[in-house]
């Protein structure tokens, strides 16, 4: 069973859709699991599939929008805001802490693409997640100061953050702020040096395959200077004794944020690799997502329940 749900996160109304198992029965506490959405997504796709799953193998799973983005409130809107993302974690957490149907004591948490990289930079500090675990994990701020696959300049940076500083200004004189798209709008903007996983995503979040009306393509441009000085994995050690699972595909041009975490954490840890998949494969493609589900069933399982 699906339901609406609302809870507020730095004075927020964040909107999600927690997930029930159609064998709950009255008075009983289930595990549950916070799963939080990629950047630019939203809950109704990949964060949605895997708590559409994941119910079925038993747990509470509450997928839900980042604030100022999909049905969640906020302005600007579009804003990617790490530590905004983090706050909207932790909030939910307290969401499902709070709920009489959750066992207090054993709460997961998810993270897809850019939340692979903001679920474990919470849970560093935030106990109340007692599982952590990522698919097709990634450092947005590693992204925004090196370039994907570290190919970037710290010349380039500066002249990113020189144009934020420009834009703020221009917004505080009154002017909308800047939009950029978070991967080439169509098909038709993919040049033949385009990495896989800004191509792949224009082929998930830009046509059928996943398209969805809350998910525009967009991103503030002056919120480079937040992202920019955010890291999710700078204490990923002190996660530990909590589990740390890790899902991506062998084919993933995002794989070494994967292996890069795994290095720092400390035990329990696991990377798992599924085979032949790119990073986008394992949003919603069946053949991988099945793996890792089955993956990520057996992890909350053994440390949640």
């Amino acid at each position: 069973m699906r339901t609406n749900v609302t809870f507020k996160s730095n004075g927020l109304n964040v909107a999600g859709h927690l997930y029930t198992p159609d064998d709950f029965k009255a008075g009983e506490k289930r595990p549950a699991i916070v799963i939080s959405h990629p950047f630019g997504g939203v809950k109704e796709q990949t964060a949605g599939i895997y708590a559409g799953k994941l119910v079925k193998k038993g747990f509470i799973t509450l997928a839900f929008d980042a604030s100022y983005q999909g049905e969640s409130e906020g302005h600007p809107r579009h804003l990617e805001d790490p530590f905004a993302r983090a706050e909207d974690i932790k909030s939910a957490v307290s969401f499902l802490s709070t709920s009489e149907h959750v066992d207090a004591e054993c709460i997961g948490a998810l993270g897809i693409c850019a939340s692979g990289g903001y679920v474990p930079y919470v849970a560093s500090t935030e106990r109340r997640i007692k599982a952590v675990a990522t698919v097709s994990g990634a450092d947005m701020g590693a992204l925004f100061r090196e370039g994907l696959g570290g190919g970037g300049s710290e010349e380039t940076l500066k002249q990113m953050l020189e144009a934020a500083g420009k834009d703020r200004t221009a917004q505080a004189q009154g002017k909308p702020p800047r939009l950029e798209h978070v991967v080439p709008n169509t098909p038709a903007e993919i040049r033949k040096g385009t990495p896989a996983l800004y191509a792949e995503g224009t082929d998930y979040y830009r046509t059928p395959r996943a398209q969805h009306t809350n998910s525009q393509n967009w991103f503030v441009f002056s919120a480079v200077d937040k992202i920019a000085a955010y890291s999710s994995y700078a204490l990923v050690h002190l996660i530990s004794p909590h589990p740390l699972l890790m899902i991506a595909g062998s084919k993933a041009d995002t794989l070494y944020f994967s292996k890069l975490a795994i290095e720092k954490a400390k035990e329990p840890k696991e990377l798992f690799v599924i085979e032949g998949a790119s990073h986008i494969d394992l949003y919603d493609k069946e053949e991988f997502v099945r793996p890792a589900v089955e993956k990520l069933n057996g992890f909350f399982k053994k440390y949640l329940v």
